[in-house]
């Protein structure tokens, strides 16, 4: 028997993929958000595929902050930006 394959949507391009192929933006409970790259880490997480496209999709489409239930700042994008830049360049 095979183990079942958790799926999760891109608040980005709203593509269906498994849950290794995305990256984890987070909630914390304290408040800040971050990109969870373990996706284990405590907080309401929205999913997002590993590419520079959809996170300035989430962005325009307010896909991000639809699924974390905030607003988000523009310096928050800004830092998430720059993470996800660091994680492709590895």
């Amino acid at each position: 028997m095979s183990k079942k394959v958790p799926f999760r949507q891109c608040v980005g391009c709203g593509e269906m993929k498994s849950k290794k192929e995305m990256l984890r933006v987070l909630k914390t409970p304290e408040g800040p958000i971050v990109l969870d790259v373990t996706g284990k880490k405590n907080g309401r997480g929205a999913y997002l595929c590993k590419s520079e496209d959809c996170m300035k999709k989430a962005r325009k489409n307010k896909g991000l902050e639809r699924s974390l239930k905030i607003s988000i700042p523009d310096t928050v994008y800004e830092e998430l930006e720059k993470e996800f830049s660091e994680l492709e360049a590895e």
